[in-house]
């Protein structure tokens, strides 16, 4: 089974070992992992990021199974990119997987970001936004693809001291993808 290892992972300094990292866990449960960052893209070369779209699709192409790290990202919610990656899989009818480093309710979180604030039953932000509220970890398109397409979204009991290098809700995911792979053999 091969795992596309969708995340904002490939933007952190040292995403090349977390990438390894991932991969290895994928190898011991006797998986194939996928990691973004295999593709090797000249960033400075004209086209690069229709380039880095093109082989990231792909990569998705070949995959059985996404991981997406839902983990916030420069925000209260997921990273921009790791959202389509994971409606790409889902669309595709894949088995879809998901974790979060950050166990709080998206409300609690988009609180942390901007002022929040209940009116007419419903939050609103600072700008008179409503906050969406259905008490789930992130947006209701990312859980219920998780939901529909593979499995609930993977939290630990609290957030881990590193959101972005503690592997364990990931390495459940991992597991997760390997007994699918057993009970269908």
């Amino acid at each position: 089974m091969k795992i596309y290892l969708a995340g904002p992972d490939v933007f952190l300094p040292d995403a090349l070992e977390i990438g390894q990292q991932k991969i290895e866990i994928c190898r011991r449960h006797g998986l194939i992992g996928l990691y973004p960052l295999d593709n090797a893209v000249d960033r400075a070369a004209a086209g690069a990021s229709l380039k880095i779209f093109r082989t990231n699709e792909a990569m998705m192409d070949q995959a059985d199974t996404i991981i997406a790290n839902l983990t916030p990202f420069r925000g209260p919610g997921a990273d921009a990119g790791t959202a389509y990656e994971l409606g790409y899989m889902a669309a595709r009818g894949n088995f879809c997987l998901g974790y979060s480093n950050d166990p709080a309710l998206y409300t609690d979180r988009a609180r942390r970001f901007t002022k929040v604030k209940a009116r007419d039953g419903r939050f609103v932000d600072a700008e008179g936004l409503t906050v969406e509220d259905f008490g789930h970890n992130g947006n209701l398109m990312m859980i219920h693809a998780l939901d529909l397409y593979g499995a609930p979204l993977v939290l630990p009991r609290e957030k881990p001291a590193d959101i972005w290098h503690d592997l364990t809700v990931f390495e459940l995911c991992v597991g997760m993808a390997a007994a699918r792979l057993t009970s269908a053999s």
